[in-house]
């Protein structure tokens, strides 16, 4: 990966921790999403499972129906998220149905992470639509916001 495109994942990254941050703050798990197409931030999102009541209310299904109604359009064609935490099935179900050129994540997910680690439904080769994936961006800075979350609730 070039240094440059190296630099600005980990810039966009830094935008989704702070999403995570505020999910955290409020009681959720501390993921966070944004989404960006030629280089402007379309989209925003962080967990709000608890707050909604909802349990597809994660960070990257918001930040993906955010986008869409930003742009008004049915695809996500061009565009990129960044996401603090590996896909699970039903958020990278969505990001293979949204047909985001591109997936960057932080931590990896060995419970439920489906860009890789336990599967990887982003790249399943029977999809018609395949992102480039790109995992393991402030990985270490990720993991630790969720870690530290988790022991505070033991």
């Amino acid at each position: 990966m070039p240094t440059n495109r190296l630099t600005k994942d980990s810039a966009w990254m830094r935008l989704a921790l702070e999403e995570a941050e505020d999910a955290g703050a409020a009681g959720e798990v501390p993921v966070g999403a944004v989404i960006v197409r030629d280089g402007d931030l379309l989209a925003r999102g962080a967990n709000a499972m608890v707050a909604s009541g909802d349990p597809t209310a994660h960070a990257e299904m918001i930040a993906v129906q955010a986008a869409l109604a930003a742009l008004g359009v049915p695809r996500l064609e061009g565009c990129t998220l960044y996401v603090t935490l590996e896909p699970c099935a039903m958020c990278a179900g969505a990001i293979v149905l949204a047909r985001l050129d591109r997936v960057v994540f932080g931590a990896w997910d060995d419970k439920a992470g489906m860009g890789g680690s336990v599967g990887d439904v982003l790249r399943h080769p029977k999809l018609n639509h395949r992102p480039e994936v790109a995992g393991g961006v402030l990985a270490d800075e990720c993991g630790a916001r969720l870690k530290d979350f988790f022991a505070s609730r033991r």
